[in-house]
């Protein structure tokens, strides 16, 4: 029986994950195994049954997808699904990593060659992607670093800079008024 090469999936302590299955057929009997103890299966006729540690915390899909509410430190770990279609019995590996919980962003501003220059940064152990929303932009710039000229910067003007991992995001905010020298 042959296994697929292992993927490897992160998630975040406290969002709600869901394992990337993609399987276009129809199929029978998912079961999901963590480190081989069986965590949810969907027998014929019934309805999916859920074992510790992620009962009631945890659901299953026809189509063979999981997933676990509120993620915790001790989710991670080696899961297989092993499904059946019309022939044969599959297995899908996955090795869930979970990072600490995203922080705040931190935001630093400086002005350089009539600019005011925004940087975000945020310690976190996995690649983040960066976002900035200005209040009176409505578009979003994807990036770590904002540049503004200072003619450009109004009274008013907030600056909101959203780091995202997986399926979790957080979000700092500055007014540029307070970013002037």
């Amino acid at each position: 029986i042959a296994h697929i090469d292992c993927m490897n999936v992160v998630g975040i302590v406290g969002e709600n994950f869901t394992f990337p299955v993609k399987i276009d057929q129809k199929i029978m009997e998912p079961v999901w195994k963590k480190n081989k103890d069986i965590v949810a299966e969907w027998e014929e006729q019934n309805k999916p049954t859920y074992f510790d540690p992620l009962r009631n915390r945890s659901v299953l899909m026809e189509n063979g997808s999981l997933t676990i509410f509120n993620l915790e430190k001790d989710d991670a770990g080696t899961y297989i699904l092993q499904y059946m279609d019309s022939l044969n019995d599959h297995y899908l590996d996955f090795e869930l990593d979970v990072f600490d919980s995203l922080p705040e962003p931190n935001i630093n501003c400086s002005t350089s060659n009539d600019e005011l220059v925004l940087n975000c940064t945020a310690r976190f152990q996995g690649s983040l992607s960066y976002a900035w929303k200005l209040s009176n932009k409505p578009h979003s710039y994807q990036n770590q670093e904002l540049s503004i000229p200072l003619k450009h910067v109004g009274t008013t003007t907030k600056a909101t800079c959203i780091i995202k991992f997986s399926q979790t995001e957080r979000s700092s905010e500055v007014s540029l008024i307070q970013c002037l020298p």
